[in-house]
């Protein structure tokens, strides 16, 4: 079984008005990502997602599509799928970055190998560590804090117990929206704040003193990626707990961030990491630190959802019971691209066990919402 061709597909896919985003970063009504298709010489395919948003990966789906099939494909042609190592090398070779472009090639190479030999990618990645049922947290977008505060209740009511709200725009905005969703879900709900890079280390340090008192678990990303020092010196002069997501795609940063001292626990998936392997080797440095890992999200397909889950429930220090990530993408959207739709109630996302990464895509679907 050797690669022989590979077939990138641009989709956009509608959010669900209720679900649609807003954040430091502006406004996301829909998605417009890219699904990928790894054909073997003997006609095999392996699937991929490349959850790509230009405001936050600086990729998009034209550019994904390029390098995927203009870049990528001719050197690893003929490749093994199973010999993730040596693709690695060899896309890494020709171009820097693009993590979610890659992470779309190593996840349908996962697939591929996983279907091929009848077994689901986690039994590949070394065995399942825990359920096949994750518990989840809620983002609140960057609302009025009216309209975040009854979407909060809305969520505590069917089942989350941990709700994050997204900051990093106005200030005071930020504040008000804080301390009206606190009020409204009360004392015992876990919560925690995401800036999306949008803060200064001023802004942060003024909101941190007005919301103090509303029990904030953790704050995610307050001040832009890459800058290691203040957010070290944020930590330090509040005290709060520091989720560090834009600042952490690859392994050199998040060596910065774990021996610098700039955060409590890491968020990682694999299409910001570049795919599972790489994800994995960052929980595992991680864990030499002993600072534990979450699992962001992009609001990714089932696809994308898919592989996040099979990196979660075969990495020990994927520490989402004590620190909730986010893998419930495919509930934002209007339509599935999935014929056996990852399950999804309440707080609890469940990954299939069929082999590969257990997702049949409904290309009918693919091909009304393709992108031309």
């Amino acid at each position: 079984m050797r690669i022989a061709r590979l077939e990138p597909v641009c989709v956009r896919l509608p959010l669900k008005p209720e679900r649609r985003m807003i954040s430091a970063l502006g406004k996301h009504d829909v998605s417009d990502f890219v699904l990928l298709r790894v054909i073997t010489d003997d006609g095999q395919i392996g699937v991929g997602e490349a959850t790509v948003t230009p405001r936050w990966s600086g990729e998009t789906i034209w550019g994904t599509a390029a390098i995927i099939e203009h870049v990528f494909a001719p050197v690893i042609q003929g490749c093994d799928p199973a010999d993730i190592a040596e693709i690695e090398r060899r896309i890494d070779a020709v171009a820097v970055d693009n993590w979610f472009a890659k992470s779309a090639v190593e996840m349908a190479c996962w697939d591929l190998v996983g279907k091929a030999a009848g077994k689901p990618v986690y039994d590949l990645l070394g065995g399942a560590c825990r359920d096949m049922t994750i518990r989840n947290r809620f983002s609140i977008g960057a609302y009025a804090p009216e309209v975040a505060a009854q979407r909060a209740i809305e969520r505590v009511a069917v089942g989350f117990d941990t709700i994050k709200v997204k900051v990093g725009t106005d200030p005071v905005q930020d504040v008000a929206r804080v301390r009206a969703v606190r009020e409204a879900i009360g004392d015992q709900i876990t919560l925690m704040i995401d800036a999306n890079g949008g803060w200064t280390l001023e802004q942060a340090l003024w909101s941190w003193e007005r919301i103090v008192d509303c029990k904030i678990a953790m704050v995610e990303q307050p001040l832009i990626r890459g800058d290691y020092t203040r957010l070290k010196q944020l930590r330090e002069k509040t005290g709060c707990k520091i989720l560090a997501d834009e600042s952490c795609f690859d392994e050199i940063e998040a060596r910065e961030l774990l021996e610098q001292g700039c955060c409590d626990v890491l968020s990682l998936y694999p299409g910001k990491q570049g795919g599972i392997a790489r994800a994995k080797r960052i929980a595992e440095l991680a864990a030499q630190h002993s600072v534990p890992c979450s699992i962001g999200s992009n609001l990714e397909w089932d696809v994308g959802a898919a592989a996040m889950l099979h990196f979660i429930v075969s990495t020990p220090n994927m520490q989402v019971d004590d620190y909730p990530g986010d893998c419930l993408g495919p509930f934002y959207h209007e339509v599935s691209i999935a014929k056996n739709p990852l399950k999804i109630a309440g707080p609890c996302t469940t990954l299939h066990r069929e082999s590969g990464l257990g997702i049949d895509v409904d290309w009918n679907i693919v091909e009304q919402h393709r992108l031309r």
